[in-house]
């Protein structure tokens, strides 16, 4: 049963930081980015297993939250020119948006550095943007040009970039891959973290619990986490899940069950998540409670197995966007207009990068193309055996070796 997250906010008291880094002659509006925020969350945004939930009540500097404010109105920007490229039939095949989850991503990643790693399900577009690439290289991509971020040969499921290992298009294997992640990162005896995000149609599948069971065993600074957006495909988790309670599914590994329609929640239980692996506490498992507005891809459309009033509903009582921006207005963080400057600045970017994306050409008609991704420059092997003999690839030679 989808439950309606109720409509209290958190509270926000801005007061000047203490410390400055920033030299004398620095602008006032930067010197007023750099004034910190006391950020007071409601009692509903955390639920803890085996754990004591974090702080309701943090610190972050003004920048952060509109720094969070951009990156959301620029993915949502995004999966809407996607949605209207898919519809004027320049994108083919699959592609998942992620309308409504914006938090998630952009939550995580202003919480950890560049050093930790991701890896998550085909719903990847706006992490894929958030780890580094640009508008036009997700987009190019989806559309299967050269200039795409996978080159024009991945598609909206398979999206790579620095620190960031997919975009996978199978149900949960990702799970175990980022369960290597994290050992490697044990391995060389670092301090970071791999974030492992799935969904609530992936948490039955039995890679899941194996991944949790080694990683528990090894201790590794692995953060499962689950975003249960209420609906694996057209079935609600009800119907799918006798355990909804999806944070709680790592039975001997603490969990955290977190409001995912609200970044400042969002991004609270990641800087904790990331503190709990720095501190070598082991692995987490974190429930990210969120919703999609539209169906499971571009060819459901959402309406079926949901109501419209239920859609609207959390559209217009739990949006991510418009919660933060009445935290930046309230409390006087941004004006009416400048909050409007951001969103045409926002606009602008992703009309121009849908431009470039469009003007981009496929990849080339030429079969070294397909062998160039196999393995890394400089570290591959003589001969790539073909499925026959004649199929064999040569790399010294950059043809078929037997030809």
């Amino acid at each position: 049963m989808l439950r309606l997250l109720p409509k209290r906010a958190a509270t926000i008291k801005v007061f000047p930081t203490l410390a400055r880094t920033l030299a004398t002659e620095a602008t006032a509006e930067a010197k007023n980015l750099d004034d910190e925020v006391e950020i007071t969350l409601p009692e509903f945004s955390f639920e803890g297993y085996m754990l004591d939930p974090p702080s309701l009540d943090y610190q972050t500097e003004k920048g952060t939250l509109l720094q969070m404010y951009k990156d959301m109105i620029i993915i949502r920007r995004m999966e809407m020119a996607a949605d209207a490229l898919y519809k004027a039939k320049k994108i083919r095949g699959f592609c998942h948006l992620s309308v409504g989850q914006e938090a998630i991503a952009v939550g995580i990643e202003n919480a950890i550095t560049k050093q930790d790693d991701m890896i998550t399900s085909y719903r990847c577009h706006g992490i894929t943007y958030m780890r580094g690439s640009s508008v036009q290289e997700v987009l190019a991509e989806l559309m299967g040009r050269r200039s795409g971020v996978s080159r024009g040969k991945g598609g909206s499921m398979h999206m790579y970039t620095h620190g960031f290992y997919g975009g996978n298009g199978i149900v949960g294997a990702q799970v175990p891959l980022g369960t290597g992640l994290a050992f490697a990162h044990q391995y060389r005896d670092n301090k970071n973290c791999t974030w492992t995000l799935y969904g609530d149609g992936a948490a039955n599948q039995g890679q899941v619990f194996e991944s949790f069971n080694i990683a528990k065993l090894w201790n590794l600074p692995c953060i499962f986490t689950c975003e249960n957006n209420k609906y694996g495909m057209g079935t609600s988790a009800a119907r799918s899940s006798a355990l909804t309670d999806y944070y709680k599914r790592g039975q001997y590994i603490p969990g955290l069950k977190v409001n995912g329609m609200d970044i400042l929640a969002v991004y609270q239980a990641a800087r904790f998540a990331k503190d709990w692996c720095e501190s070598s506490n082991g692995p987490l498992v974190i429930e990210f409670e969120t919703y999609r507005y539209g169906g499971h891809s571009m060819s459901d459309p959402g309406t079926t197995y949901r109501t419209r009033e239920e859609v609207q509903n959390m559209r217009s009582r739990n949006d991510p966007i418009a919660g933060l921006k009445a935290h930046l207005l309230d409390f006087k963080i941004a004006t009416e207009d400048e909050i409007k400057a951001f969103d045409k600045s926002a606009r602008k970017y992703v009309d121009e990068q849908v431009k470039l994306a469009d003007a981009s050409p496929p990849p080339e008609a030429r079969m070294d193309i397909l062998f160039e991704d196999v393995y890394v420059p400089g570290s591959e092997i003589p001969i790539l055996r073909g499925r026959i003999r004649d199929d064999s690839w040569s790399f010294e030679k950059g043809g078929f070796a037997y030809k």
